[in-house]
């Protein structure tokens, strides 16, 4: 049996899918949008919400590469929220902008449920890499302070987050995020002040256990940018603060693989979006 050669960097570059049903502008700025991808039929739909990683920067791109597998999903009878955001080197972006930015992207599908017949009964946050913390963050938003200035009193909830090669232990992983993306924990977690002497309270995932959240986190074999360690490190400390998280491996896959439909990888990553959405 010829073995799976993992996706490179410059194969993720190229992926690519269908245009969106519709662009949903949520602000005034560039990058203050999502795309909604909406299946055929009369719906109710479920609903998946990808954020797209990049180590936080627009260098990579991100959304674009997303719709790989948001095309799959729409025609699997799943409606997408493809969310582009502010990276750190954007205006306005990091923090608090950019997290703001995935709130208000989320909580956007309240308005757009009734005209586009969407489910948000059944809804599924799943994020790659750097938009695996966004997911991990957003879908633990009711845990933050009262005191942040990203609280909201009543965000969307999402019972499921699927992370695939997350970075969300912002404390813990300072080192590696460095070391696969060159990002400071300022660009990301802001400055500390007095009003906010910890920067990781209101940013990091790992800061707001137990969320009540089931995680799912997925490492390709292959991930050297988060490897599969990361996802075991969280699952252990979510699951000792009362969380459900597990842990699974791609087989061959790289940090890649992990978001293309046309990957091996993908028949575990979509079965578990399924299985999120009580579609199997």
């Amino acid at each position: 049996m010829q073995k799976n050669i993992p996706m490179s960097l410059q194969d993720y570059l190229a992926l690519s899918g269908p245009e969106p049903t519709r662009v949903v502008a949520y602000g005034d700025a560039p990058s203050q949008f999502a795309e909604l991808f909406e299946p055929a039929g009369p719906g109710p739909f479920p609903v998946a919400v990808i954020i797209h990683g990049g180590c936080w920067t627009k260098h990579f791109g991100g959304i674009t590469q997303m719709r790989n597998m948001a095309g799959d999903l729409a025609q699997q009878g799943i409606a997408v929220w493809n969310v582009e955001y502010r990276r750190y080197d954007e205006e306005g972006g990091g923090y608090p902008g950019m997290y703001l930015d995935v709130a208000t992207a989320m909580d956007r599908l309240r308005m757009l449920a009734s005209e586009h017949r969407l489910d948000l009964s059944r809804i599924v946050l799943v994020g790659h890499s750097a938009g695996g913390h966004l997911a991990q963050w957003a879908a633990a938003r009711a845990r933050l302070p009262r005191s942040s200035p990203l609280y909201v009193a009543d965000p969307l909830p999402v019972p499921v987050v699927i992370s695939l090669g997350g970075l969300a232990d912002l404390r813990n992983e300072a080192a590696l995020i460095k070391t696969s993306c060159d990002r400071d924990m300022a660009q990301l977690a802001g400055v500390a002040s007095a009003e906010r002497p910890d920067i990781f309270s209101d940013t990091s995932p790992a800061e707001t256990l137990p969320s009540g959240v089931r995680t799912v986190l997925i490492h390709g074999e292959h991930d050297d940018i988060s490897p599969l360690r990361v996802g075991q490190d969280y699952a252990r400390r979510a699951q000792a603060a009362g969380d459900a998280a597990e842990v699974l491996v791609l087989p061959g896959g790289s940090h890649y693989d992990e978001v293309a439909a046309t990957s091996p990888a993908w028949a575990i990553v979509g079965g578990q979006i399924r299985k999120a959405l009580s579609l199997v």
